[in-house]
């Protein structure tokens, strides 16, 4: 069952929605991309293959609706990170949730906040997923810190991000995977593409955050 959250952030309260599986002991923090929301189609999807790998998920809105209709504010990772850290924080003080493994899912922009929050929590983030992510976006300095397992999923077709996602692969020491969909643009519209990268993703929470 879908719980409707209201998760404080500085000044403002960010909507979100929790689903906990019975028998979860983790929980994977969604964090969309430009322009989306937590209603995307494409991160529900990935979170009901988690869901139903006994997973349990937060997608929840970056940005405020008024926040939204400012392009710049869309592309401010400091603040996605900052709103995806306080979501950290308030699924901590959860009592049902507050001693779950924890897991970041970025997509696209959200992937540099995803990485950016998972270098400030260090070992308290267990795994990191990103799916036609720009990881390059959350700068040098964040990658060489992550130390959360991370996947990088890039669509075989989206040439410019593949360059991207090798060049911040590169940056990082942590355990880490580039996975490459054959077939997939950067929205992974094809069929079977976006089912591909939940399953990959589901397979790498499932090894890192049930051990």
């Amino acid at each position: 069952m879908i719980s409707s959250v209201k998760i404080p952030a500085g000044s403002v309260s960010l909507t979100g929605d929790l689903v906990v599986p019975a028998h979860a002991a983790s929980v994977v923090l969604f964090a969309h991309g430009s322009g989306s929301s937590r209603l995307s189609p494409r991160n529900t999807y990935v979170a009901s293959v988690l869901q139903q790998a006994g997973i349990a998920t937060l997608l929840f809105d970056l940005l405020t609706h008024e926040e939204d209709l400012d392009y710049a504010t869309r592309f401010d990772i400091e603040l996605l990170t900052r709103r995806l850290l306080a979501a950290t924080a308030w699924i901590r003080q959860q009592p049902q949730t507050r001693n779950f493994k924890i897991g970041y899912f970025g997509a696209s922009t959200g992937a540099a906040a995803a990485l950016q929050a998972a270098a400030e929590r260090g070992s308290k983030i267990t795994a990191v997923v990103s799916r036609g992510g720009r990881p390059d976006l959350a700068g040098d300095a964040a990658l060489r810190r992550v130390s959360a397992p991370t996947l990088l999923i890039v669509g075989g077709y989206d040439d410019e991000v593949i360059e991207l996602n090798e060049q911040a692969y590169a940056l990082m020491h942590c355990e880490k995977e580039l996975a490459i969909v054959p077939g997939a643009t950067h929205l992974f519209e094809e069929p079977g593409t976006l089912e591909q990268a939940a399953r990959k993703a589901a397979n790498w929470f499932g090894c890192h955050l049930k051990k």
